[in-house]
């Protein structure tokens, strides 16, 4: 099974750094592109640790994200 999980990628100083809030992990690197393969790495390596606590999966499918407007 194939399901998107929302990744958060911020700029800090020369480094980009990416979460998933989801599973409650976090990634660095040195482009964009880098920090995309890590974060995607690290996700499935959380998958397949049989020691790693899990999320429920189905609790995820149900999950939704948006954004909301806000004046600043």
């Amino acid at each position: 099974m194939e399901i998107a999980l929302p990744i958060v990628i911020a700029r800090e100083g020369r480094w980009y750094v990416a979460s998933c809030p989801l599973l409650d992990i976090a990634s660095q690197g040195k482009t964009e592109d880098e920090v995309k393969r890590n974060i995607r790495a690290l996700i499935n390596e959380y998958i397949k640790d049989p020691d790693t606590p899990k999320v429920n999966v189905k609790s995820l499918l149900e999950l939704s994200l948006t954004t909301v407007p806000v004046t600043v």
